[in-house]
């Protein structure tokens, strides 16, 4: 009987074992000692650093790359400027400008597929409206257009300048555009030596027709007024596609704008020029 019982306890407790309820499972860390957490934050500071020091080195190299171009191109430029200078002393020692002489050439081109032109020529500036006469000058640089009251201002973050041309009574061009503003912006600026100092000219490009050339042409703006003609065109316009012959003059007919004179026209005031030559 006694047995009895102690078999009927040792039943219930084992079944009271079975029924314990085991803690729920969870995916939170186990929380970070202080040694561990200072050895994390080291490591952090340690990749960050890294980080940090590679991105420097990188910027370093790039602006040293971008220092050396820079260099070079300084370098360049003023390697051009004192073969100019080297060329400007060479044609005042010898008081002549250098031209190229073509004999039998035809009008239109020569053998190299320039142009040819004469000491003075028609031009005709489309987005401007009228003709004007030119002196081709090789011995100048920059072309160079005759303009007054130049105002610079700015328009949609660029630099503009507002002008009217400077013309004489006698100059020709196609009345109604005398008085008007032109308006252009500035591609560069020139600083202009002189006897009498130092002035820098904002240079504009304007679309410009000659015979059969058809280019955007860089003009620096000054006052003409006091030479013989409103428009300059120096070598870099002449540059690869034309070239001159200073015993001919007016090889192309005058282009024709509304409310200008007909190109038959031109012959008399192509026949009131002087054998001139540039200051």
């Amino acid at each position: 009987m006694r047995s009895g019982v102690l078999c009927l306890m040792a039943g219930l407790s084992l079944s009271v074992a079975g029924c314990a309820v085991t803690p729920p499972e969870t995916n939170e860390p186990p929380p970070l000692s202080e040694a561990s957490f200072n050895t994390r934050i080291l490591e952090l500071e340690t990749s960050l650093a890294q980080q940090c020091a590679s991105a420097s080195a990188l910027l370093h190299e790039q602006q040293l790359n971008q220092q050396q171009a820079l260099t070079a191109d300084v370098r360049e430029v003023g390697s051009l400027l004192r073969y100019l200078r080297q060329d400007v002393a060479g044609i005042q020692a010898r008081g002549e400008d250098p031209v190229i002489v073509r004999e039998e050439c035809d009008v239109e081109a020569t053998q190299d597929n320039k142009t040819l032109l004469g000491r003075s020529e028609w031009i005709g500036l489309p987005s401007v409206g009228t003709y004007l006469k030119a002196r081709v000058d090789s011995g100048a640089n920059t072309s160079s257009l005759s303009a007054s009251e130049i105002t610079r201002f700015e328009r949609d973050g660029e630099n503009w300048v507002r002008f009217k041309l400077a013309l004489n009574d006698d100059d020709v061009v196609v009345d109604r555009v005398r008085d008007e503003w032109i308006e252009a912006p500035i591609v560069r600026r020139v600083r202009i030596v002189q006897a009498s100092g130092e002035e820098s000219r904002p240079v504009i490009s304007l679309l410009m027709t000659l015979g059969p050339i058809r280019e955007n042409v860089e003009f620096t703006l000054n006052n003409r007024t006091h030479l013989d003609y409103p428009v300059l065109l120096g070598r870099r316009f002449m540059m690869d596609i034309a070239t001159i012959d200073v015993a001919q003059t007016y090889l192309y007919e005058r282009p024709e704008f509304p409310g200008g004179e007909p190109a038959d026209q031109a012959a008399e005031d192509e026949a009131a020029d002087q054998d001139d030559t540039e200051e």
